[in-house]
């Protein structure tokens, strides 16, 4: 089996405030939102993120969703082009209404690991977890 395209579906609970927090992020907004969606292109490879209402979500997984307070069942990854690109996402992070978890330019040293990334996991307005991620050799 080889899928042509594949994307991830969210569930929110405010489809304007999620609006809002991912083009303040700069992402694109892949078509026109709805009134039970929201969908955003990440990356070059435009990875598409759709974020439905929770109701809606719901309905289509044909079970419960996961509760974000206790947990995550996935954790997306996005890589910054440079350090500086880096900090200028997590202060924007922040700016849109982002909860911050975990930077390594604050909270532990330099560098997350010998390896020389560059780590912040933040959460958006809805809880779905992310890792930023910078390193030279990227």
């Amino acid at each position: 089996m080889k899928p042509k395209k594949i994307w991830a579906n969210l569930g929110v609970e405010n489809l304007e405030r999620t609006q809002e927090f991912y083009q303040v992020l700069g992402f694109k907004l892949n078509g026109n939102p709805t009134t039970e969606l929201v969908s955003f292109l990440f990356s070059d490879d435009d990875f598409v993120i759709h974020f439905f209402k929770k109701k809606k979500l719901k309905t289509s997984l044909e079970g419960e969703l996961s509760n974000l307070d206790e947990g995550n069942e996935v954790m997306f990854s996005l890589s910054a082009a440079s350090k500086e690109e880096y900090d200028t996402w997590v202060a924007e992070i922040i700016k849109a209404g982002g909860t911050i978890f975990f930077d390594s330019n604050t909270d532990r040293k330099q560098f997350y690991d010998e390896n020389g990334y560059h780590v912040c996991v933040f959460a958006d307005p809805d809880g779905h977890k992310f890792n930023l991620l910078f390193n030279d050799n990227m």
